[in-house]
């Protein structure tokens, strides 16, 4: 009996490694840049056609700072350089005094987290433009970032002294009190990143901005995350009661939060830990505690991974056996979010957890032995279940990306926040070649090139 198992399962094992020995000799960072990292994808469904003639946006901005990320790795594909250099110079006036939007007035709207993390590609550029002795080009993207740096650290709205949270940012103006797991990422790692390249010189206000930094991490997490269930919930407002926030639980012990664990949100929020860690001094009071809360996202999202897949699911906490219940969400007499569709495994989380999971075991901040074998797992999931080879066949496509999702405001009520909304809703569609699943999947697989 013992024979004719291993005689039956020996070659079902040796395909599955030819498999993976194929899928490990495919550069896919490449692959997915030159099927459409370079252009051909989408922005919030919006289609982009080129990334050098694409305007300014945080998935534009995603899509861009992969494409520069392959070209560190790869620094013979000089043509991703110029195609992101292109995109930089495109929305960016002559003396990088303004990031502009495609009427030619300011693309940093007040508040508006989302505005500002596509300014991280300026630190690259800078860096390599300056190395080629192009210091008009290399004043115009360090005046960029000081710009986006300042924009969020003086000049943006935060929850006021009084009120729970005090010092979060908020999301965006018309998000009043409100920070979402989003916006972590938007905001944190190009603080970050400007603090440890061009902060170090005023030492005051250096560590200033480094408790600045932290605080957003310890807020929010203290408000949102559930020890039981290991995960975080997708939003908090500290002034529940607000018309815009009319989402928000009522109840203790999580007042204010959202209703459900929504995938990308802790996809933006895992990675903006990581990528806040890369940066942030070991000798600082905050750091323990920012280890802390990494370790335990980390340790909650392997709790929820999908046993066969290695993937994860668009709402964290369920598999595919749960649905929206078809009656809609009822809100001020009025009926949104009417669907039974059923929960999917989620494509940008799962390339987003993947990356974060990769870069966390390689620069110690997680546990090799841990982690390591979760995220080996995961991109082999991601390359068997969302991508796809093109018709043309000369490309791939990467599908069952949830298109966008959000929490109100008042004047769409539709956004409610709960499971009818994040798998039925009107803007929660699942599409395909989606920017934020095509950047992630490089940032993934640049981190999964580096074990080879």
């Amino acid at each position: 009996m013992k024979k004719y198992l291993i005689l039956t399962v020996l070659p079902f094992l040796l395909v599955a490694c030819s498999q993976q020995q194929d899928n490990d000799a495919v550069i896919w960072s490449q692959r997915m840049v030159e099927s459409h990292g370079l252009g051909d994808f989408y922005c919030n469904r919006h289609y982009q056609s080129k990334l050098d003639s694409t305007g300014w946006d945080y998935v534009s901005g995603l899509v861009a700072g992969a494409v520069l990320e392959t070209w560190e790795q790869y620094p013979e594909k000089t043509e991703y350089y110029e195609s992101v250099k292109a995109f930089a110079d495109l929305n960016l006036n002559e003396d990088g005094s303004m990031i502009l939007n495609s009427k030619g007035g300011s693309a940093l709207r007040p508040s508006n987290i989302d505005d500002l993390p596509a300014g991280r590609i300026y630190f690259t550029l800078y860096k390599e433009e300056l190395q080629k002795g192009n210091t008009k080009d290399a004043a115009r993207y360090r005046k960029a970032v000081d710009l986006i740096r300042n924009t969020l650290k003086y000049n943006h709205s935060r929850i006021a002294e009084g009120l729970p949270g005090a010092g979060g940012f908020f999301h965006k103006a018309i998000y009043p009190n409100q920070m979402w797991l989003d916006g972590l990422y938007m905001g944190s790692p190009i603080y970050a990143q400007w603090e440890s390249t061009f902060g170090k010189d005023n030492s005051v206000e250096y560590s200033a901005s480094w408790d600045d930094i932290a605080l957003q991490f310890k807020t929010i997490h203290q408000k949102t995350y559930d020890p039981e269930k290991q995960l975080n919930y997708h939003a908090w407002s500290a002034t529940p009661a607000d018309s815009n926030s009319f989402w928000t639980n009522k109840q203790e012990p999580f007042v204010g939060c959202s209703q459900e664990f929504w995938a990308r949100g802790m996809g933006w929020y895992f990675a903006a830990l990581v990528d806040v860690l890369e940066f942030m001094p070991r000798d600082h009071s905050s750091y323990a505690d920012m280890l802390k809360i990494t370790n335990q996202v980390a340790a909650g999202l392997k709790r929820w991974q999908d046993d066969e897949s290695g993937l994860w699911y668009q709402l964290l906490q369920y598999d595919a056996n749960m649905t929206a219940d078809g009656q809609g969400d009822h809100i001020a007499g009025e009926i949104y979010n009417i669907g039974d569709e059923a929960n999917y495994l989620e494509s940008s989380a799962s390339c987003i957890f993947t990356y974060a999971y990769l870069k966390g075991t390689r620069l110690g901040i997680l546990d090799k032995e841990s982690y390591r074998p979760v995220a080996e797992k995961a991109y082999q999931g991601i390359l068997k279940e969302f991508l796809r080879e093109n018709p043309d066949g000369d490309r791939i496509d990467i599908v069952k990306s949830c298109a966008s999702a959000g929490l109100g405001p008042a004047k769409d009520p539709s956004r409610t926040g709960t499971i009818n909304y994040y798998l039925a809703g009107k803007d929660v569609t699942v599409v395909e070649n989606e920017g934020k699943a095509i950047g992630t999947f490089i940032l993934a697989s640049l981190e999964y090139e580096q074990l080879k």
